[in-house]
């Protein structure tokens, strides 16, 4: 376990099940829009897109994808097995070495034990809901058997739409300025998404037969992020069709997929940061979405957009008081 002189005590506190929070209650996201001040609004929206170290490693990854990862127009015409199995095999890559990193660095090797970790315990290796009994194969299984091929499916038909003129092509050559903000507002634009498709599936027959497979997982792991039913994934990865809509260049609804599916794994984690060597950490999970995972009726958009939970009275702030009165509302529906 590597040394650092970060203690998670300083940050937060566990109860007696040993189960961590952070001190600092969640904020209402974005900031400066109730009461609305539009330029510091826009502003930190921005800069908001530039905060992580993740940003810009899933920046640099769909760009660099784009530049020399991904087959020419003439090639993508049609349908070839050559480079439809290209994209499959260059996406499962990425989930692989990001999934790994986590899961490698948190679980296997335990680097950190359980500091700044939300739920104490390990991942489940003899429970009957999970395939094979155990969590972590279930995860693995849902994610790259399902997963990344229903992501890829949906990022060589957008292709090959393109390559075929069904979808209107905006150059960035010639419009700089307006695939810009398109690009930077991609997340914005899949948080409002994911919080549609989220509410629909707690509606209680998909939240049984499809969205209750990812919601075993309670005590959330590096591999959970897209550990979904096949229908969930269609509706979780069908956002892009917008972007069949508005007119934009390939890079943008490239960019949408590679956010969808590179930015669940972080926040599922199951920890709050991870610890380097001398003091140093990244962002590792989501406190706003583990508290969506441990009482399953609160926090049902990402953390960016917490405004939505909080004009719709769904939001829980990580308070006492919020828990209690979550607790109350779960026992008067059945989910489980």
């Amino acid at each position: 376990m590597i040394k650092n002189p970060l203690n998670d005590n300083d940050f937060g506190k566990r109860d007696k099940r040993g189960h961590w929070s952070p001190f600092k209650k969640l904020t209402v996201n974005p900031v400066y829009l109730y009461p609305f001040h539009p330029f510091k609004f826009i502003f930190n929206l921005i800069m908001n897109k530039f905060k992580s170290i993740w940003d810009y490693i899933f920046y640099i990854t769909v760009i660099v994808s784009w530049l020399f990862l991904t087959p020419s127009f003439d090639t993508m015409k049609n349908f070839e097995i050559s480079w439809i199995s290209f994209i499959l095999f260059r996406n499962l890559i990425f989930i692989i070495l990001l999934c790994g990193f986590f899961h490698l660095r948190l679980y296997t090797f335990k680097m950190q034990g359980n500091a700044f970790k939300y739920n104490p315990k390990p991942l489940d290796k003899n429970n009957s809901n999970f395939f094979l009994n155990n969590q972590l194969i279930d995860n693995i299984f849902y994610t790259l058997f399902w997963g990344v091929p229903i992501w890829s499916t949906y990022e060589i038909i957008t292709l090959w739409a393109f390559a075929n003129n069904t979808i209107t092509y905006v150059s960035w050559e010639l419009h700089p300025i307006y695939c810009c903000v398109l690009f930077l507002f991609v997340a914005d634009i899949q948080s409002l998404h994911f919080y549609l498709v989220h509410r629909l599936l707690h509606w209680k027959p998909l939240y049984k037969y499809v969205h209750k497979i990812h919601h075993r997982n309670v005590n959330t792991g590096a591999w959970s992020g897209l550990s979904f039913h096949p229908l969930e994934h269609l509706l979780f990865f069908s956002g892009v069709f917008i972007f069949w809509l508005v007119p934009c260049h390939p890079l943008i609804p490239m960019w949408f997929l590679f956010w969808s599916a590179f930015a669940p794994h972080g926040g599922h984690s199951g920890y709050d940061i991870v610890l380097f060597k001398n003091g140093k950490y990244i962002r590792g999970g989501d406190y706003n979405h583990h508290l969506h995972h441990k009482y399953f009726e609160c926090n049902y958009s990402g953390a960016g957009t917490s405004i939505l939970d909080k004009i719709f009275g769904t939001f829980h702030d990580g308070s006492n008081e919020a828990t209690i009165a979550f607790r109350k509302k779960a026992k008067s529906k059945k989910y489980l």
